[in-house]
């Protein structure tokens, strides 16, 4: 097989500064998920997250569709979904996969069932405004596995969580905008570019204070605020955080009216 005729990899990866963008790269197949694509964009996740000059990382998809969910050929054979060698990473490699700096999901298109399981398992999300989101698994005999369930009743109210995933049906970006779910509805054609703002304004801050930020909004989600061990984690991370390199600097640049320089220590 020649060059000119290798098949395209399920998920590509492209830099832009401190950003790393994660495309789901199966476009005739509306970026449904098989092995190949979890194995993919489980690994490029990997990079980004062990790559100290990364500090975002955004994910979208190619084509006119985000990700259509679970490739239904690959079901219907019998065959497993999971990268082969990180099953732990599960759904696409994506939505048990943890890493400790921002994702967010840049909604480019279609993204009914495992697209918006992919919506829910990052941090931050800005939506086409043409593109819907919902959880249909239900009308199919099956329910959303892939953390959708899991997830939606912690991101907005838990009644209408219960009602769309009872009901299967799909809402529009501009609703979802309206319940919480998502941070922004962007123009036609321009979620990738809405969402790279975002990821710029976020890759400006301190690195360790955003990455610690993230773990203690995890780690406290839905826990009161008077519970002592919340009060630990926070301590723990100030510990870590306002003794760095970076905190220095960052008093410094303030009081030399000049833009911090940061370290990521």
């Amino acid at each position: 097989m020649t060059a000119a005729s290798a098949p395209e990899p399920p998920a590509v990866g492209e830099r832009r500064g401190p950003v790393a963008i994660i495309r789901l790269n199966r476009p005739a197949a509306l970026n449904s998920v098989n092995a190949d694509l979890s194995a993919a964009v489980g690994a490029l996740l990997e990079e980004a997250a062990t790559d100290p000059d990364v500090r975002v990382v955004v994910l979208t998809g190619t084509g006119r569709a985000f990700c259509a969910g679970a490739d239904l050929k690959a079901v219907a054979a019998g065959l497993p979904l999971d990268a082969p060698d990180h099953p732990e990473w599960g759904f696409a490699g994506y939505v048990r996969h943890w890493i400790d700096k921002p994702t967010i999901a840049a909604v480019n298109g279609f993204a009914l069932g495992g697209g918006t399981e992919l919506v829910l398992a990052s941090d931050l999300a800005v939506v086409d405004e043409s593109a819907k989101l919902g959880l249909p698994e239900v009308s199919r005999g099956l329910f959303a596995a892939g953390g959708g369930v899991l997830r939606l009743q912690s991101q907005i109210s838990p009644k209408l969580a219960a009602e769309l995933v009872f009901t299967g049906k799909p809402i529009a970006a501009s609703e979802a905008e309206r319940l919480g779910l998502i941070n922004r509805v962007a123009p036609a054609g321009t979620a990738l570019d809405v969402a790279l703002e975002l990821a710029d304004a976020i890759a400006g801050n301190a690195p360790m204070a955003v990455r610690e930020s993230k773990a203690l909004l995890h780690r406290t989600a839905h826990r009161s605020s008077w519970d002592a061990e919340v009060w630990d984690l926070n301590a723990a991370a100030m510990r870590r955080v306002f003794t760095s390199a970076d905190a220095k600097e960052g008093a410094t640049a303030f009081a030399e009216k000049r833009p911090a320089v940061w370290s990521g220590r």
